[in-house]
């Protein structure tokens, strides 16, 4: 694959520099995985492009971020003369509608899509449809369950899951009792971070988990669910959250009704990273890059261009502990207020 790393734009290869597991590694390919060289693509399409962007929906400042990213490669890609327009959509978190813009697309012949999915299989038949028509579809985040696309695009939402839940069970010494938080139910990425963590949790049969919940990854909601399990449950151990937004509304629920604040994991959102610092909380957190939007269109135009993409696209997972919490903060001007560290810069 030497090809696709080496073709990386100036612009986007900065995105990957900068963060901090990419440091290490600009790519990781899944091992054992087959190409997908040009998978898709058919019929005379030539640069400039029109690049799709069905996104699920656009209100947290994740997605906000990604789309920045989207159309800050875009703008590259425009000056190389490979893309001519980009189409934006908002699906407003609704699956069906999701389904209709994707299939708008298709009807003007986009030379490549590049999607989030709304369900892990909703739109296994559009995808699909949009793959037998020539088009490149590129995956990212949240996955689709069909192959029939040019490349799907993720860190390991799994590994995310177990490496937050074994960080739990050291710091609870394999007992206590926990909350789980999740985001949606039939996002892949929730589902699987929580289909992750359970192999872990059922090897130390000593944490109990007492209750979990699915909100949407804003805080509003995650603290209001988070203040109902605080009246319900007079003794929780630790917050075994799967998501960076949430695990703000927990600290702030904890916080609002006097709890002591306890071990607590999530993500990369500027709140959480903050609220861990000023609260001394026991911390852990991982990240969901907001480039992998960027990597996607890159990818669908490299494949266009007739270049062997990978099929899978493996991008590593960074930790942010007591131990690297302080070099995150250190930039957190840099970044919105509710938003997350959108390289995970060091």
């Amino acid at each position: 694959m030497k090809n696709f790393e080496n073709g990386i734009s100036a612009s986007l290869r900065r995105h990957l520099l900068a963060g901090a597991a990419a440091a290490a590694a600009l790519l990781v390919f899944s091992a054992g995985t087959a190409s997908a060289a040009a998978n898709c693509i058919k019929g005379d399409r030539k640069a400039p492009y029109t690049i799709g962007w069905a996104n699920i929906y656009s209100v947290p400042t994740w997605m906000k971020q990604t789309e920045g990213t989207i159309t800050a490669e875009v703008k590259e890609l425009k000056k190389a003369g490979l893309v001519k327009d980009l189409m934006i959509t908002d699906a407003q978190g609704n699956a069906q509608t999701q389904i209709q813009h994707i299939q708008s697309m298709i009807d003007a012949n986009v030379d490549a899509i590049v999607v989030i999915a709304g369900s892990s299989n909703a739109l296994d038949r559009v995808i699909s449809d949009a793959c037998d028509k020539g088009i490149a579809v590129v995956n990212f985040d949240s996955l689709v369950n069909t192959d029939k696309v040019t490349a799907k695009i993720n860190t390991d939402s799994n590994e995310w899951g177990a490496t937050a839940a074994k960080w739990m069970v050291s710091q609870l010494g394999g007992k206590g009792k926990i909350i789980i938080m999740n985001g949606p139910a039939g996002i892949s990425v929730s589902d699987d971070r929580r289909k992750g963590a359970q192999p872990v949790l059922d090897a130390n049969p000593g944490l109990q988990v007492i209750t979990e919940t699915n909100t949407e990854y804003n805080v509003a909601p995650a603290q209001e669910a988070m203040t109902s399990l605080l009246f319900a449950n007079p003794e929780i151990d630790g917050v075994l959250s799967l998501g960076g937004a949430l695990s703000a509304g927990s600290v702030l629920a904890f916080e609002r009704q006097g709890r002591d604040q306890v071990p607590t994991t999530g993500e990369n959102a500027r709140q959480f990273l903050e609220l861990w610092k000023e609260k001394g909380l026991k911390g852990w957190a991982t990240m969901q890059p907001n480039w992998l939007g960027a990597l996607s269109v890159y990818t669908a135009v490299q494949a266009l261009e007739g270049k062997d993409v990978p099929a899978f696209v493996k991008v590593p997972l960074p930790v942010i502990d007591d131990s690297t919490i302080g070099s995150y903060l250190a930039r957190a001007d840099k970044f919105p207020a509710d938003g997350l560290y959108l390289l995970g810069l060091r």
